[in-house]
């Protein structure tokens, strides 16, 4: 009764995924999703949108030109790359991208550093969010990303994952979004269930959101942690849907 009844909430809500991909990841991760296959999840799990991202940047740029109603682009660049803002221009000018999407552990440079400046600036003149990979030394710590914040602030700012698996990371992912007002959190491959509902209530009911970081996890396990954090019916709703609903103008 238990597992049938989990099953009909993580179902019951409607949600906009914050953060996925679409491909193959080789190496250790050994995963992959096709467009047509994470459409077919998103059915099953009452996903309305998700926001997707590859790199390089043109799987994105041809899935979300082809589900437009349900594929929402965010471009993810790479700061030493000299055509990456051209990059950026011709994916929300033509493509309708409503985010960049930037990974520091990947690309090994921190979010503090002058490379991002660019980015940061054009983003911001653009109208839209800069999303970070947050949660693994050196590269990509929540205070670096706080002291980006602090260099522009009225540029919103996503921190993925909102510092990931390691407690201290998270708890500092919420304390920078405690300091800095364009500091949003978002929730994928972050284990405590209970920061979700802290976080809610310490920085700000619009500022925190879900994702499914497919091909990585389980729709049911991302979806169940917000589930049994402690948050209302009414709570859930904004962490599912309408705060990244807000924060990309969707």
């Amino acid at each position: 009764m238990l597992e049938q009844n989990l099953s009909e909430r993580i179902k019951q809500f409607k949600k906009i995924d914050a953060h996925s991909h679409i491909g193959y990841f080789g190496s250790w991760c050994d995963v992959g999703i096709t467009p047509e296959e994470l459409i077919d999840q998103m059915d099953e799990y009452n996903v309305e949108k998700s926001v997707i991202c590859t790199y390089p940047i043109q799987d994105s740029l041809d899935a979300v030109d082809k589900y437009p109603d349900r594929f929402v682009g965010a471009a993810w660049l790479n700061p030493m790359d000299p055509n990456c803002l051209d990059i950026l221009k011709d994916a929300v000018k033509n493509h309708n991208f409503k985010a960049v999407k930037l990974h520091p552990l990947e690309q090994a440079y921190c979010p503090n550093d002058e490379c991002v400046f660019p980015i940061a600036e054009l983003a911001q003149e653009l109208e839209i969010p800069l999303m970070i990979h947050t949660g693994h030394p050196p590269f990509s710590l929540p205070w670096s990303v706080g002291q980006l914040a602090d260099i522009y602030p009225d540029l919103p700012m996503v921190m993925i994952h909102m510092g990931h698996g390691n407690g201290m990371f998270i708890q500092s992912a919420i304390d920078m979004a405690k300091k800095y007002p364009n500091l949003y959190l978002e929730t994928s491959g972050m284990p405590m269930h209970t920061k979700i509902k802290e976080a809610y209530r310490d920085i700000g009911s619009d500022r925190i959101m879900w994702g499914l970081d497919a091909p990585f996890h389980h729709p049911a396990v991302e979806m169940l942690k917000p589930i049994v954090s402690g948050l209302t019916d009414e709570e859930l709703e904004d962490v599912f849907y309408n705060n990244v609903k807000k924060l990309l103008k969707l």
